[in-house]
């Protein structure tokens, strides 16, 4: 399957990753504040993969180490509050494993914050001491968008953000 970049020139998906992942981290280069770091990952990776509907974090909540809140994202309004163990996102958090749901309305206790997500990704985001700090969620408006290649590219990617 190759996906077409903005730029509508076709890019095998793993060369776009592996493309977009450079950009990332040379735009990234130096600057060391979190929020700012995850903006950044969500914006581009929104303007990479047009496929992608919603592109965002959930961060663990300072608070409440159970619960995940929403952070920066590119997408239609996303649900504000997360419990670990809900819906694909509190299952990522909960298990600490990347989750890929190719139909989201046949996965146990999904949560509908937009009812036009017909299939999600959520990768765990951890620290450089291997805490879990946060959970990156992309959902598309068509069934079985995501595959191994995205979740390899999105786990490379977001350990050499976040955990180096």
């Amino acid at each position: 399957m190759s996906y077409v970049a903005r730029d509508d020139r076709p890019a095998d998906k793993a060369a776009r990753y592996s493309e977009v992942e450079g950009e990332i981290l040379a735009v990234l280069e130096g600057e060391s504040n979190r929020i700012a770091r995850m903006a950044t990952v969500a914006s581009m990776l929104a303007d990479a993969f047009p496929i992608f509907f919603w592109t965002g974090f959930y961060v663990v909540d300072e608070a409440k180490a159970d619960e995940l809140v929403v952070g920066p994202y590119q997408g239609t309004l996303g649900c504000l509050r997360i419990a670990f163990g809900r819906g694909v996102c509190g299952a990522a958090a909960a298990t600490r494993q990347t989750q890929l749901v190719e139909d989201v309305h046949a996965f146990p206790g999904h949560i509908a914050c937009d009812s036009r997500s017909e299939s999600e990704i959520v990768v765990p985001v951890f620290d450089a001491s291997g805490d879990l700090i946060a959970v990156f969620d992309v959902d598309a408006t068509e069934k079985a968008a995501f595959d191994s290649v995205d979740a390899e590219a999105l786990e490379r990617l977001l350990g050499k953000v976040f955990a180096a």
